[in-house]
């Protein structure tokens, strides 16, 4: 296969059902979805092997204990799954463009990850999406999206193509960092540093392990405008400042020491 698609989820079956389905329209067909599940209960299991009969990509449901916020940790186990040599990461609430893993594929390099963006949508945009809006693509249309409680916005990441978007990616302002709602590597290169750091719960943890791509030696590219996804809206109750506090200190650790291995990784030797 050319690619593993990674996504997280826990107990959001709503959202993850039709972000498959963005998936199950792509117009690159020769990748797999790996699902990594932080402790979801029995209704994601189900789902998924119904969705598995109903589309033509491989699903691997990777699954853990519910013991917290353990995304970091689930991802590793979802990186060792993957059959694919090049990962593309994404969330179980980000429903992608039919080119998303395509646009991926075409910029991937030796020596290089790849950082893109998603689209917010507000609460009744998100649950107005239906299955064939999905298949028709009118969820990315901004004149269906307003006519679905879109709002006022900005609406540039969605309409820019072509040359447009080439020029957006390269003159953003907007740092290429690892976004694990958009991101892509080579696997290998995500083994090296030891994938992402146990120690780290929500805030910053995909960032943290962008920087330690960069202390690798590879670069980034920016892709925000060409990568496109839009991001279903959810309440965030794992916030904490305490956990912000500690992700933070870890960050500044990984900066200042030039980390380029964690030692609390997918490997813990």
């Amino acid at each position: 296969m050319k690619a593993s698609v990674i996504m997280s989820t826990y107990n959001a079956e709503a959202w993850l059902e039709k972000v498959i389905w963005g998936f199950s329209v792509q117009t690159e067909k020769d990748f797999e979805i790996i699902i990594a599940d932080d402790g979801s209960g029995p209704a994601t299991k189900t789902l998924l092997e119904r969705l598995a009969q109903e589309i033509s990509m491989p699903i691997v449901h990777v699954w853990q204990e519910d013991n917290g916020f353990q995304k970091t940790m689930i991802l590793n186990k979802a990186i060792m799954a993957a059959q694919s040599d090049y990962l593309i990461f994404t969330d179980g609430d980000c429903i992608p463009r039919a080119d998303f893993v395509a646009t991926h594929l075409s910029h991937r390099q030796a020596g290089y990850f790849l950082s893109g963006g998603y689209f917010k949508l507000p609460m009744q945009t998100s649950d107005a999406i239906t299955r064939e809006d999905i298949v028709n693509q009118n969820c990315f249309d901004v004149h269906w999206l307003k006519q679905n409680g879109l709002g006022a916005k900005k609406t540039g990441k969605l309409t820019a193509n072509g040359f447009m978007a080439k020029l957006l990616n390269f003159i953003t302002p907007t740092k290429a960092s690892w976004n694990g709602h958009n991101a892509s590597a080579y696997k290998k290169d995500l083994i090296d540093v030891n994938g992402f750091n146990t120690q780290m719960q929500y805030g910053g943890e995909d960032r943290e392990l962008g920087e330690r791509l960069f202390n690798k030696g590879l670069k980034s590219k920016q892709i925000r405008y060409s990568a496109i996804c839009i991001h279903l809206d959810h309440a965030r109750g794992y916030v904490d400042d305490a956990t912000w506090k500690k992700n933070n200190d870890i960050r500044e650790y990984t900066r200042k020491n030039k980390v380029v291995r964690t030692l609390t990784g997918i490997s813990t030797d």
